[in-house]
């Protein structure tokens, strides 16, 4: 399969995980138009085939598959797939995840290993099989797609706790990698109109008594800029830290927020 176009990442392969829908959609866009060959997954296969065919009539290097990334063979599977068809890694953009809905009470620890393997463990077990061909190429980019909730843990505690590892291992492997050309970032989004996020809404309506469409109203108000973001904003954010433009941020938290967090960490 041909790789990118001639934008800022040709040459270069990136994989986006969880990329069929929201922001790991919105990345796979945006990293495909600034030239890099882009394998990217998630378990929804007929989502993955839409957006492959999408890009694939564009010209874009692309392949999707289907895979559940909180299973280590399946992970394994698709990155095998990516390096035969595109090439070696040189860009990671840890994106799956879910949000935790049953509330800290009536959860159990099942649900919150089950939240752990798709959330944290899919992003330690593939950036840890893509670390040593960065190494060897001196080169390399690893975006952690946090959560705003790392830092404003409430109400889906067992979300938040998985963000904030997320979190944790991206600033220590970039202390540990940085010396090897490879530059490990965390990315923090506020509310973003997503998919996710409109079933999110829907389980709080559910639990408020109120209506879906309240809660979102209700929460944008509390943003300075008074609106949600977007999937391409925070998208945009990514394609930047993949970039030679984004060369001395590393081990960086940023928040795509439009000032909601107001803490001083």
């Amino acid at each position: 399969m041909e790789k990118g176009g001639d934008g800022g990442l040709a040459g270069r392969v990136a994989v986006v995980t969880g990329g069929s829908a929201g922001i790991g959609a919105a990345t796979v866009r945006a990293l495909a138009a600034d030239g890099a060959a882009v394998g990217f997954s998630a378990r929804n296969r007929e989502a993955v085939a839409a957006l492959e065919s999408e890009l694939s009539a564009t010209g874009a290097g692309v392949l999707g598959v289907g895979a559940d990334m909180s299973v280590a063979e399946e992970i394994d599977a698709f990155l095998g797939r990516v390096g035969d068809e595109l090439g070696p890694v040189d860009i990671l953009v840890n994106n799956v995840g879910r949000a935790g809905d049953r509330g800290f009470s009536r959860s159990s620890d099942e649900d919150w290993r089950e939240l752990f393997d798709l959330n944290l463990f899919s992003a330690v077990h593939a950036t840890r099989a893509v670390l040593g061909g960065m190494r060897e190429r001196r080169w390399g980019r690893v975006v952690m797609v946090s959560s705003l909730a790392a830092k404003m843990p409430y109400p889906s505690i067992d979300y938040a706790a998985s963000k904030v590892a997320m979190l944790a291992v991206a600033k220590g492997l970039a202390r540990h990698y940085g010396r090897d050309g490879i530059l490990i970032n965390t990315v923090l989004p506020g509310l973003i109109m997503t998919p996710m996020w409109e079933r999110g809404s829907a389980s709080i309506a559910a639990a408020s008594g109120s209506s879906p469409e309240d809660v979102i109203a209700n929460l944008a108000k509390e943003v300075p800029l008074g609106r949600y973001g977007t999937a391409e904003e925070v998208a945009a954010v990514i394609a930047f830290l993949a970039s030679d433009a984004a060369s001395y941020i590393n081990g960086a938290a940023i928040d795509v927020d439009g000032g909601l967090y107001n803490g001083l960490y």
